[in-house]
Parts: structure tokens; C-alpha cells; sequence
């Protein structure tokens, strides 16, 4: 009697028995495997192998239950990603007078919490040079974040300012928790916020290409003396410089007198 042919299974898919064992969790073990992965290295850098050597199962299953790894990817950022689209609908935006802190300090309190920290990181380190992550992003950062911003704000340019402050907070973020640049890596929350709020709510509400105050600039104000005397106060009228009284051109350094010595010495 011929013993019956082995059923075939598809391509991906342990055996019953083999995915059976595993089953009690795998899935959930995948996911914090991948996360933590992408996290580490980014997405180039990230392999199936690694991701199911993480998670103590065999890379078959990794296969068979998210299929390519750009599908793990996505399976393992994405939903994670929630909890801070869920916090952007809760941020106050009824008006506008402190919304670059409010905004900059809800974005570092997803950055600054462990549980939404992972996949940001994620998505942000593999953003680069994978198009599924770059989506993932531009859709945290443009449909979600930035919609919701512009719509609280005036003027036709709105969304090119939400942009050039998204900019600063996404930069920032880069230093801070991928590149881990120093001293912006270490300084404290609240530092990082208050430095960087000022900027935010400047291209949120303020108006372009408005220029510096004279004084925090470091130029002179109107009647003050410059650096070399040429000011309007310090030319150099209210005496010469050889205590004649007489006006020098103003600014003007003092001449150096002529000495005539004559030969045998006499002045």
C-alpha cells in the first residue's frame, strides 16, 4: 500500500506542526522584534533573518504571516504610530498666541515617550532611502500634523509656513535622537522646547522676511558711535587733536608732527 503523497503547502509557510509550536504569541513577538530592529538600523540595514532571530522564531514564519519585509516593515511601524496621531487631535489649537509651544512640546512628548519613540525612530532613520518609510512620514507629517495646523491659520501661503516649522522640528528631531548630536542630545526637554518654540511660532504666525530688531542684532542705533569713532557724535568736532580747538575731518586719525634735525643735532 502506498503511503499517501505529503500535502503541499505554500510557498512561506512552515509546517502545521512547526507553525503551530510557534503560534502562542509569535505574531506580537515579530512585531517588538521588528520594531526594535528598524529602530537600530534602519530599514537597508534590517534583514527578515534578523528580525526573526530577534524574535526566536524561524524566518518561514516571518514570511507567512507578513509576507515581503517591506510588509514587516510597515505591519510594525505603522499601527504603532497611533498613539501619537491619536495626541495630534488632541493638541489645543484655539488660537494662535502660544502655538509654536504647544506644538513643539506635544511633537518632543511623542519623541521623549518610549512607546512612541520606537517606531518614530524607525520610520524616521529608514525614511532616507525606503519609499514605504518616507510614506509613513510624509504621512504622519503632512496629512495628519501639518492639515490640521494649517487649518487653524490664515493667508494663502499657510501651508508653506507649517512646512518651514515642520522643518525645524523634524531637523531637531534628526539631531537629537538619530544622529545623537551633542550638546542636542542630551539637553533637556524643556530647553530644547523653549529654544525652539520662539522659531516654530514665528513661521506660523509671523509675518516674512521681518527683520531683526537693531538692538538684538548688534547694530549701532541711530547717534551712536561706532566701533572706529565715525559716528555722528564722535567726529571729531569738539576739538583737534592737538588741543588747538580746531575741526579735523571726522573720523579722521591724527596727523604725526614733522621733526626737522638739522646737522649738528639742533632741532
Amino acid at each position: 500500500m502506498e503511503s499517501p503523497a505529503p500535502s503541499r503547502r505554500g510557498r512561506g509557510r512552515p509546517p502545521r506542526s512547526a507553525a503551530d509550536a510557534a503560534a502562542p504569541g509569535a505574531r506580537d513577538r515579530i512585531l517588538e522584534a521588528a520594531r526594535a530592529e528598524f529602530a537600530a538600523r534602519g530599514y537597508e540595514k534590517t534583514s527578515v533573518r534578523a528580525v526573526a532571530r530577534a524574535a526566536g522564531v524561524d524566518a518561514a514564519l516571518v514570511h507567512h504571516y507578513f509576507g515581503t519585509k517591506e510588509e514587516v516593515f510597515a505591519a510594525a511601524v505603522a499601527p504603532a504610530g497611533d498613539p501619537a496621531v491619536r495626541g495630534i487631535a488632541e493638541v489645543p489649537l484655539e488660537g494662535t498666541a502660544d502655538l509654536g509651544e504647544r506644538v513643539t512640546r506635544f511633537f518632543f512628548g511623542i519623541w521623549e515617550n518610549p512607546a512612541t519613540r520606537e517606531p518614530l525612530l524607525a520610520v524616521l532613520r529608514s525614511a532616507v532611502t525606503n519609499e514605504t518609510a518616507a510614506r509613513i512620514f510624509r504621512g504622519f507629517i503632512r496629512d495628519r500634523m501639518m492639515a490640521r495646523l494649517a487649518g487653524v491659520l490664515d493667508g494663502p501661503d499657510r501651508e508653506l509656513r507649517v512646512q518651514l516649522a515642520a522643518s525645524q522640528l523634524v531637523g531637531t528631531a534628526m539631531l537629537r535622537y538619530v544622529l545623537r548630536m551633542e550638546p542636542a542630545a542630551s539637553a533637556g526637554t524643556d530647553e530644547i522646547v523653549r529654544r525652539l518654540a520662539p522659531v516654530v511660532q514665528h513661521h506660523l504666525t509671523g509675518p516674512a522676511g521681518q527683520p531683526e530688531p537693531a538692538d538684538r542684532a548688534g547694530r549701532a542705533q541711530p547717534g551712536a558711535q561706532g566701533p572706529s569713532g565715525g559716528g555722528s557724535s564722535g567726529s571729531g568736532l569738539s576739538g583737534g587733536t592737538d588741543g588747538s580747538g580746531s575741526a579735523g575731518s571726522a573720523g579722521s586719525a591724527p596727523r604725526p608732527s614733522t621733526v626737522i634735525t638739522e646737522p649738528d643735532g639742533s632741532t
